[in-house]
């Protein structure tokens, strides 16, 4: 693993002060990620026009490597390949390497995906692509193994060099394929008008494949997929549907007793890597917690279920104490918005951090007899369920422990709630995950929106407060004051990137939603002008038709994207949808 993750969680990430490759031009980048990479002894470069004038220049193909700072198989490829000198010597003498953070370049990341994606059937991270000079993608793949890599590269090297002609047909013919995909959806979309029809057959289709045993989608690898269950609320509110509901309460009951939910610092992990939301993989996302704070939240009230809203409650504090600055800190954003992601990893292990033994339960929990029902409470055993420990789960039912131990059933369901924050602060005496202070316009804005719907609900002024300041920062640091257009995303106070439909849509709504708990006609005038900037810069080849994915004044190496399918974050259209129907309603604007 890399040597320049933090050992707390409010240290900055910073790379090492000697970078071992003079040719690395990473050591200044603002991108947590990229500086991951600065001490590489590869001559990496960041997706620029030197960069690309260097490949033109010389006649080399690129090898492009995106991911993300909090992505665990990118630090296994970092430190299998990256790190080694034997794959340096090899890439900087025949490839042209650039390294894009796809948080902050969302729209590379989008157009390089769907290539690798049509060349191989899947994708993932880290994702490596090997492009022409001109950009055009002919080789891809995700990660690959050091012995896999190095022969991979002797392939492209000896195709580049003796079937030129033919790799650079292959190029042409499928960066005009992805461009002619792009176009096509661009135009006035075809199918049914949206109403219910549409919505209950999207929620037909996810019936088919609804894990009946474990709630969510399909039998393997789990995503919380926030998009999906807020339909099945939507559904179940409009039309009183128990099929939704019932798929829904089912998949947000197995993730709140699952090992996917931190239930000792609060917030979800990225996903589980088997179908009982048991293991998950470590890393925490701002953008799955915002939504599921909002999505625990809203079902709290339509499903009358008041565990979920002390599950939304912890997710929100955990927003509030771990990725906005010092825990406990009550004005969480003054000078800051919510930062981006927690690693999977500490101290070279994935999960450590989170995971107990007996011996560290009883250490911490200086009862015994509370120690002993503790780790019956949350399956903290011998051996453990996860490399010799366990990751705490809460499927064991508090009158189940009292009637093993004796003890009153009332006491014992109380019983975590007395020790979680001794356990909170145990924990937090460990060597942290590395935090990314990357602050994402797009996921702010759903934070944005979580923390207003926090206070609708609770009526806590902390949420109001972390709403306004996280609005207030974006503002004044990821919005351009002259042109009013918005960065994708700022680090320490610095911005960078061209802000893409998903920033805008997202703070968009946000914005109104914050609107309706504040009554700041600041707030709404804002979203207006959001809105307005969509319309100018992002609006598809003909009236009504769908939005592009990037602004019409940014570059687009393979043409310009539309993005209409929801993934674990909803796409730039559906999240701006959602922005001018709000709109439209506080505006009294039938026109919107």
């Amino acid at each position: 693993m890399t040597d320049d993750v933090s050992h707390h969680p409010h240290q900055p990430v910073r790379s090492p002060e000697t970078v071992r490759s003079e040719g690395n031009r990473l050591a200044q980048e603002n991108s947590a990620y990229l500086q991951q990479h600065a001490h590489n002894p590869i001559e990496w470069y960041p997706w620029n026009e030197d960069a690309l004038a260097k490949a033109k220049r010389e006649d080399k193909p690129i090898f492009l490597s995106v991911g993300y700072s909090s992505c665990h198989w990118c630090h296994v490829m970092e430190h299998e390949s990256f790190e080694d000198d034997e794959v340096a010597a090899y890439l900087n003498e025949h490839f042209v390497s650039i390294k894009v953070d796809r948080e902050e370049r969302p729209d590379l990341d989008g157009i390089y995906m769907e290539a690798v994606q049509r060349l191989t059937g899947s994708g993932g991270w880290p994702m490596t692509v090997f492009l022409t000079p001109e950009q055009k993608p002919f080789f891809g793949g995700t990660y690959f193994p050091k012995p896999h890599f190095l022969a991979l590269t002797g392939k492209v090297v000896e195709a580049w060099t003796t079937q030129r002609d033919a790799l650079q047909t292959d190029a042409d013919t499928l960066a005009k394929m992805i461009g002619q995909s792009m176009a096509d959806f661009g135009g006035d979309a075809a199918g049914p008008a949206p109403g219910r029809n549409l919505a209950e057959g999207a929620v037909e289709a996810l019936r088919q494949s609804f894990d009946r045993n474990w709630g969510g989608d399909g039998q393997g690898v789990k995503f919380p997929t926030p998009p999906v269950w807020s339909l099945c609320l939507r559904l179940h509110r409009k039309t009183g549907a128990a099929e939704p509901a019932h798929m829904l309460r089912l998949t947000l009951d197995k993730m709140a007793d699952g090992g996917i939910h931190d239930h000792v610092g609060g917030g979800f992990h990225r996903y589980t890597v088997e179908p009982t939301w048991l293991v998950p993989h470590f890393e925490k996302m701002l953008y799955d917690n915002a939504q599921l704070a909002t999505l625990y939240l809203e079902a709290s009230v339509a499903l009358a279920e008041p565990r979920y809203r002390d599950v939304a409650r912890d997710t929100l504090e955990f927003m509030i104490r771990d990725l906005s600055g010092t825990p406990g800190e009550a004005n969480v954003a003054q000078t800051h918005g919510i930062y981006g992601s927690y690693d999977a990893d500490s101290e070279g292990h994935e999960g450590l951090f989170y995971l107990f033994t007996p011996e560290q339960l009883r250490e911490a929990v200086t009862d015994e007899a509370d120690a002993e029902a503790l780790a019956k409470l949350l399956d903290v055993q011998s051996g453990g369920n996860f490399e010799g420990r366990s990751i705490l789960t809460r499927r064991l039912e508090p009158k189940q422990v009292a009637d093993e131990l004796g003890r009153d059933e009332a006491e014992l369901a109380a019983l975590f709630e007395t020790w979680r924050e001794t356990l909170y602060q145990y924990r937090a005496k460990r060597v942290w995950p590395a935090l990314d202070r990357k602050v994402v316009t797009a996921w702010n804005g759903m934070a944005i929106r979580a923390f207003a719907k926090g206070y609708q609900l609770f009526g806590d002024e902390r949420y109001r407060q972390a709403a306004e300041q996280t609005a207030a920062y974006l503002k004044r640091v990821n919005r351009d004051a002259a042109s009013g257009r918005l960065f994708r995303a700022s680090t320490d106070g610095v911005p960078t990137g061209t802000g893409v439909l998903d920033d805008y849509a997202c703070l968009a709504h946000g914005l109104l939603e914050l609107f309706q708990v504040t009554g700041s006609l600041e707030t709404f005038d804002w979203a207006t002008e959001l809105v307005g900037v969509v319309e100018r810069h992002f609006m598809g080849p003909e009236p009504g038709s769908a939005y592009y994915f990037t602004p019409d004044d940014a570059e687009a190496p393979l043409g310009r994207q539309v993005e209409l399918v929801d993934s674990v974050e909803p796409s730039g259209n559906a999240a701006m949808l959602h922005a001018l129907l709000l709109y439209a309603a506080l505006a009294a604007d039938r026109d919107v």
